[in-house]
Parts: C-alpha cells; sequence; structure tokens
C-alpha cells in the first residue's frame, strides 16, 4: 500500500495537468478484425501513431532507470509475450519484486492492472508504479522525475516525436507526456490471430483434433476453466469500449494454505494486502490465458513452472506443499474459490488441453515490428 500512497502526489498532478484533445484528430488505426472490440481509451489521452511510436522508444530505453541498467522491456520481452521468464522480476538495483511480471499484450482490454490492486484501472496510472516506486524499487526514478522531461527536450530524435506526439502543447517535453507516450505504446499491443481466433473464425484447419477436444475440455462444466479464463481475452477481468458491464475477478485458487489457517506468504497476500479483509486472502487477478505457453513459470510468484505442473494443481483442487514454511493442504484453504473443486483427467486429455492452450498463441503478436526494439535496428 505505502508505494500506492507514496506516488499519490504524482498521480494528481497528472490529473490536473491533463489537456484534452480534439476530437478531430485522425482516428487511430488499431489493425484489428471487424469482430474484434476496441479497446478503452481515455479522453485524456488519445491514441495517435506518434504518440504510441514515442512510447515504443520510451518503452526500451535504459535512461528510464535511475542507474541506467533496465528499461521497461527489461521485465516485458516481446517474444516472452512481454513478460520476462522469471518466477519474480528484479529491480534495476538488484531487489526482487515479490511478483511475476504480467504479460502486456492484450493489457488494453483489462479492467483491472497489475495482480492484486483492484484500484488501478488506468495504464497512465500504473505506469508511475515501476518508474517510481520505491517498495519496491524497479526503475528508480522517483526523485528524478524532471530527468524524463529533461530526456525528451535534450535528444533530438525524442524532441521531434514528443511534439508529433503532442502538438497542441507549448511545452510537450515532461514526465506527464512520457507517461502518457509508454501508456499509449502499451495500450496498442494487441493480439487476435491465433490459431483459436482463426479457427473461431471459419478456419476449421487451424486447430489440431486434440486441441479441438482440449478446448471442449476448457470450457465444460466438468473442469470449470472458463469461469475465471473466460471471453475473447480469457480472463474475467476484462472491458471493452462497447462493454454494458465491467468484469473483475480476482480469486483464491488454493496455492497457499499455511498452516492450515488458509494464510499466504507474508509478502504475498493478494487482495488482503490493499484491504486488510480476511476473505480477500491470496485473492489474484486471473490473468489472460492468450499466449500463456510462453509466459511460463506461472501463479503470481512464479511458483508453478510447466502448464503440465498448472493443470495438476487445478486437478487436484488446490496445491500440496508437505514440508517447509509453506507447508499446507491449498485444497483444504478457507479462501479458495468455489469453482477450484478438482477434477480428473486422462494423459490424453491432459495433452489436449496443453494442445489448446498452446493454441491460443499468437506467432506474430511476438515478432510485430511495430512492438520491437527501435534500438535494435
Amino acid at each position: 500500500m505505502k508505494r500506492f500512497l507514496g506516488i499519490a502526489g504524482v498521480v494528481a498532478a497528472i490529473v490536473i495537468a491533463v489537456t484534452l484533445y480534439p476530437s478531430t484528430r485522425p482516428p487511430y488505426d488499431w489493425h484489428l478484425p471487424t469482430d474484434f472490440p476496441l479497446p478503452v481509451v481515455p479522453d485524456d489521452n488519445p491514441m495517435s501513431a506518434p504518440k504510441v511510436e514515442l512510447g515504443r522508444w520510451l518503452f526500451y530505453d535504459t535512461r528510464l532507470s535511475g542507474n541506467r541498467t533496465m528499461s521497461c522491456a527489461t521485465c516485458h520481452l516481446q517474444a516472452l509475450a512481454f513478460t520476462d521468464g522469471k518466477p519474480s522480476s528484479i529491480g534495476s538495483t538488484g531487489v526482487a519484486h515479490p511478483r511475476s511480471s504480467m504479460s502486456l499484450i492484450n493489457v488494453a482490454y483489462a479492467s483491472r492492472l497489475t495482480w492484486a490492486n483492484p484500484l488501478l484501472s488506468r495504464l497512465e496510472d500504473q505506469a508511475l508504479t515501476p518508474l517510481l516506486g520505491d517498495h519496491p524499487i524497479e526503475m528508480g526514478m522517483a526523485g528524478r522525475e524532471a530527468d524524463i522531461g529533461a530526456l525528451l527536450e535534450s535528444v533530438e530524435h525524442y524532441r521531434g516525436l514528443a511534439k508529433a506526439a503532442f502538438p497542441r502543447d507549448k511545452n510537450p517535453y515532461s514526465l506527464l507526456n512520457a507517461v502518457r507516450a509508454i501508456a499509449a505504446f502499451v495500450r496498442s499491443i494487441v493480439s487476435y490471430n491465433a490459431p483459436y481466433d482463426r479457427y473461431m473464425a471459419g478456419d476449421a484447419s487451424a486447430l489440431s483434433a486434440s486441441a479441438e477436444k482440449g478446448m471442449e475440455l476448457f470450457f465444460s462444466e466438468r473442469l470449470e476453466c472458463f469461469h475465471c479464463h473466460g471471453g475473447f481475452n480469457f480472463t474475467d477481468s476484462t472491458t471493452h469500449a462497447t462493454s454494458v458491464v465491467e468484469q473483475v475477478g480476482f480469486h483464491n485458487n488454493g496455492l497457499y494454505n499455511l498452516g492450515g489457517s488458509g494464510a499466504y506468504p507474508q509478502d504475498n497476500t493478494g487482495l488482503f494486502d490493499m484491504t486488510g479483509k480476511v476473505r480477500d486472502m491470496g485473492r489474484f487477478k486471473a490473468p489472460s490465458l492468450r499466449n500463456s505457453a510462453r509466459t511460463a513459470p506461472y501463479m503470481h510468484d512464479g511458483s508453478i513452472a510447466t502448464l503440465n505442473e498448472v493443470l495438476t494443481h487445478y486437478a487436484r483442487g488446490g496445491r500440496l506443499i508437505e514440508e517447509g514454511a509453506r507447508a499446507g493442504d491449498g485444497r483444504l484453504s478457507p479462501f479458495k474459490s468455489e469453482f477450484i473443486t478438482g477434477f480428473e483427467l486422462s494423459n490424453e486429455e491432459r495433452a489436449s488441453l496443453i494442445d489448446f492452450l498452446t493454441a491460443l498463441t499468437d506467432e506474430a503478436a511476438l515478432s510485430d515490428e511495430r512492438w520491437t526494439d527501435p534500438f535494435a535496428k
């Protein structure tokens, strides 16, 4: 909670400083299929190609960390669906974060951001935490906010991009505009061309027979996966521009049950950390399963290594840790979701489920030049 309070003043300043742009700007081309919904875009940060391009450069720029050792992309690698492949992310000063980096693909459709903060719904606000937060330190720019504006103004390339991205601002070189641009870039990272999508669009050959069987299992009441990972984005924390009802879901999936009390490790208690309500112990957001074959290790703390082990966890109805400081039977947790009941799974069915989850991988999104590192060219 402390780090969010620590940047509250900056958030307030950004809200006060907002300048609304006229609706006459050319519409942004998302390159989405006609049947795919448009993401929600805040009125105070409309999308534009120049803004997204500025955000792309900033996203990959190590000068946005206090010691110039890491960029946003350090913890969000495109080839790994914008995760980092680690159980928990490591900040610029070497401090480990208690949670793993979440995928940024289709985060434009997320109704809530990060693993367990019910208050964060805007990428513009969320970006301040890694930049300025100090518990733990990630980018380490707290107290150096002016350096970000100075970077935009002092580098010729950035001066041109900032002017194009914010043409109505007399002085476009600010932390506010850097955060707006990064948020716009991240919002632009959309995935809609996995084999599953092609199958749903009418290409019967896009899924193997095994993956089709896995899809049937996934959406069955027997396994109940779809209750937390349903909808076009395979998560129940989803919104879009034409949503009638905003969906928000946080769940305890029986990963821990320390001492039989239902407790989770002290540095990772989920919503409980924010609300202090015991019923929120161990409740985390169900992440999108799109591209999940590339986002191992799994769970909020990266404590499950493979998709096969994930299925073992859910088939059991909660994880059993037999010894050590985290010993406990998650199946018996008093706070576990009603949807985590366990099920039997044959080896053939298990393989089919993994084939289906793999069919949610959009290979084009993992190499699309719109989101690659511009410094590497």
